[in-house]
C-alpha cells in the first residue's frame, strides 16, 4: 500500500523520545521501517535526575514492532555525547539519516526572578542540544550527500507566552538554526525543517494555572495527543519531502500550518535622512498601524483545536 515504509532503510536518532511527543515520533518513524536510536536522558520534566526506563521500554516497543532500535541515556546538552549518539547510530545500523531534535526542558518563571540557572538549563538542552546533535550529523549527511534535520520550535518564541523568555529564546533560536542549516547545506541534499507542536505532554503539565480562562485552555490541550505530531514528522524524514526545506509547521490535532517567517511589513523612507525628533514625528506614527500587539499563543490561535 503507498505511503507503507516511506522510511524504509533509514536510520534515526529520536532525542527525547522516551516519553510524549518523542517517543510517538519515534514509534512511527520505526512503523515506517526506519531503524532508530532512542536518546532520553531520562529526567524531570524540569531536567533533575536521570532514568532509563523510558528509553528502554520505547525500545521494546519497536522491537515489538518489527523494527530495531537501540537505547542512549546522556544529554544532548553535552557536546561529546551528541557525536556519541550519531557515532552510535553507525556503529549500530550502518549510517544516519534522520536527526529529530526533540529533547526538552522547562523552568518556566516570570522573567524578573529568572535565575542564571533557569535561563542556562533551558538553552543548554534546547538551543545548544540542538546544535550538538546537528553539528554531529552534518559531516556524515555531507559526505553521503542527503539527510534530513527536524527541529521542535514553539509558538513561545514565534509569538510569545508569558514567564517562558528562556524557552522563548530557545525555541526563536532554533527556527534561525534551522534556516541557516537548510541553507547551508541544501548544496548537499540536507533538508532542515521545523514543527511547532501543539499537545499535551508532560512538560505541558508543569505550565501553572492561574484561573479559569487558563484551565480550560489546559483542557483543550489535554484532547491534542502527542501522536497527532508524529505523520508530519514521518513525512519530513522521507524522501517524498525532498523539495521541502527551511520551513516551519504548526501542527494542532488535525490541523496544519505553514507558519510565517519575518519579511518587511511597511517602510518609511525621509530623503533628506533621520533624526531623533524626525523618527517620533513621522516613522513611528507611520509604521504604528502595523505594529504587532503583545500576542501570547492563546490570542492568535484563538478557536478550539480541530
Amino acid at each position: 500500500m503507498a505511503g507503507e515504509k516511506m522510511l524504509e532503510g533509514k536510520v534515526a536518532l529520536v532525542t527525547g523520545s522516551g516519553r510524549g511527543i518523542g517517543r510517538d515520533m519515534a514509534l512511527m518513524m520505526a512503523a515506517h521501517g526506519a531503524r532508530v536510536v532512542v536518546n532520553d536522558l531520562g529526567g524531570t520534566a524540569g531536567g533533575e535526575g536521570e532514568d532509563r526506563t523510558p528509553a528502554m521500554e520505547v525500545v521494546s516497543e519497536i522491537k515489538d514492532l518489527g523494527s530495531d532500535a537501540v537505547a542512549n541515556y546522556d544529554s544532548v546538552a553535552d557536546f561529546q555525547a551528541a557525536e556519541g549518539m550519531v557515532q552510535q547510530a553507525v556503529d549500530a545500523f550502518g549510517r544516519i539519516d534522520i536527526v529529530v531534535n526533540n529533547a526538552g526542558i522547562l523552568r518556566d518563571v516570570i522573567f524578573h526572578k529568572m535565575t542564571e540557572e533557569d535561563w542556562d538549563s533551558v538553552i543548554n538542552v534546547h538551543l545548544k542540544g540542538s546544535f550538538n546533535t546537528s553539528r554531529a550529523a552534518a559531516t556524515r549527511f555531507r559526505e553521503q550527500q542527503s539527510g534530513a534535520f527536524i527541529h521542535m520550535t514553539s509558538t513561545s518564541g514565534l509569538i510569545g507566552n508569558f514567564g517562558q523568555a528562556n524557552y522563548a529564546a530557545a525555541k526563536l533560536g532554533i527556527a534561525g538554526l534551522s534556516k541557516s542549516l537548510a541553507l547551508d547545506m541544501e548544496r548537499f541534499g540536507v533538508r532542515s525543517n521545523c514543527i511547532s507542536p501543539f499537545a499535551w505532554s508532560r512538560m505541558i503539565g508543569t505550565i501553572p494555572i492561574a484561573d479559569e480562562t487558563q484551565a480550560a485552555r489546559v483542557e483543550k490541550i489535554k484532547q491534542m495527543v502527542p501522536a497527532k505530531i508524529a505523520p508530519v514528522a514521518v513525512f519530513l524524514a522521507s524522501e517524498q519531502a525532498a523539495n521541502v526545506t527551511g520551513q516551519i509547521f504548526g501542527v494542532r490535532n488535525n490541523e496544519i500550518f505553514l507558519m510565517g517567517q519575518s519579511r518587511p511589513l511597511r517602510s518609511v523612507h525621509r530623503g533628506e535622512g533621520w533624526t531623533p525628533e524626525t523618527v517620533a514625528e513621522h516613522a513611528m506614527p507611520s509604521l504604528a498601524a502595523s505594529f504587532y500587539p503583545l500576542d501570547r499563543s492563546q490570542d492568535v490561535f484563538s478557536w478550539d483545536p480541530v
